[in-house]
């Protein structure tokens, strides 16, 4: 129904398929939305007010349950189409645009009772050439969909593939922790990571490649930055899909920000949490390629950091 976005028919469809109390969780600065009717009048008609050729396109999609066998289908793709007027202040371009998200769906019987959405705002930022912040570290750039072009699973759920991914995906995120006691060689991230894996982070961080490009452009400055961060893989949820797993706490993890500081923020101290919902591709017996999306805002947000008030200074001038 998003691929041609008719608002009425788009209304209908969410109305019918999601529980009148479900929960709808999206990204700052939307945040937590009281119904159906909010989340479609607050966030996504604004968003085909400024891109009236608005379409989605998912790359990934897959379902499954978790170890307590709550079921969960996860999205990722990009809305697009003409940028033809401002969207959250950012300025239209008039040229395609593209949004990226990632979108997970907590079923009950057959009702959405769950939403959480992250979509990529700084990345239309970008795109804008409006980006208030730091440079990225990691390359900024239209992240793709799967190499092996099965992201979309049509087959019936397999539980032993399934299994296998999520318990791959488990085991790596369990050893992330390990860090804290052992340092990064208690990572052992070559048990776990294709030695040509991709890291697609969030706009603000950018895609790393290979485990030494993981390393370089997220992990070292993220744990140099945040010594003491706390994330519990058994207290979110992971599910898979054959040769997919995704994940999901909102938030998954606590930190200070400390030690070098980060995205350009000095240390000062500052207690925060954050969201990520994330995909794995696993090739073999290994990671291959991993999307995530860290909701920026929100990290900036906590911070004390207003990213869209500085973007509207930045572009006073703009004609």
């Amino acid at each position: 129904m998003q691929y041609n976005f008719e608002p009425e028919a788009v209304k209908d469809n969410l109305l019918s398929l999601f529980s009148p109390n479900a929960v709808i969780q999206l990204c700052f600065p939307f945040e937590k939305i009281t119904d159906v009717e909010g989340f479609f009048q607050q966030a996504l008609i604004p968003l085909f007010q400024s891109i009236p050729d608005l379409e989605r396109r998912d790359s990934i999609i897959m379902s499954g349950p978790t170890a307590k066998g709550i079921h969960w289908v996860g999205c990722c793709g990009f809305y697009c189409g003409s940028f033809d007027k401002p969207w959250l202040d950012i300025p239209a371009t008039g040229h395609m645009v593209s949004l990226r998200f990632h979108e997970f769906y907590k079923f009950e019987g057959n009702k959405v009772i769950e939403y959480q959405g992250i979509w990529d705002i700084p990345d239309v930022m970008m795109q804008a050439n409006a980006w208030p912040m730091a440079p990225s570290l990691g390359r900024e750039w239209h992240v793709p969909g799967p190499a092996s072009q099965d992201g979309i699973t049509l087959k019936a759920w397999d539980r032993a593939s399934s299994k296998k991914s999520e318990t791959l995906v488990g085991d790596m995120c369990v050893a992330l922790g390990n860090y804290a006691t052992g340092g990064a060689e208690a990572m052992r991230l070559h048990d776990y990571w294709h030695p040509r894996c991709s890291w697609y982070g969030p706009s603000g961080i950018g895609t790393a490649r290979t485990i030494s490009g993981f390393r370089d452009w997220h992990q070292i400055p993220f744990l140099n930055g945040l010594p003491d961060r706390v994330g519990n893989p058994h207290a979110g949820h992971l599910f898979a899909d054959a040769n997919y797993a995704a994940f999901t706490a909102w938030p998954g993890m606590h930190m200070t920000v400390s030690g070098s500081g980060w995205l350009g923020i000095a240390p000062g101290d500052q207690k925060i949490s954050m969201r990520s919902l994330d995909f794995w591709r696993v090739e073999g017996d290994l990671i291959r390629e991993n999307w995530v999306l860290i909701d920026m805002l929100s990290v900036y947000d906590q911070l004390g950091v207003d990213v869209l008030g500085r973007m509207r200074e930045f572009n006073k001038a703009r004609r």
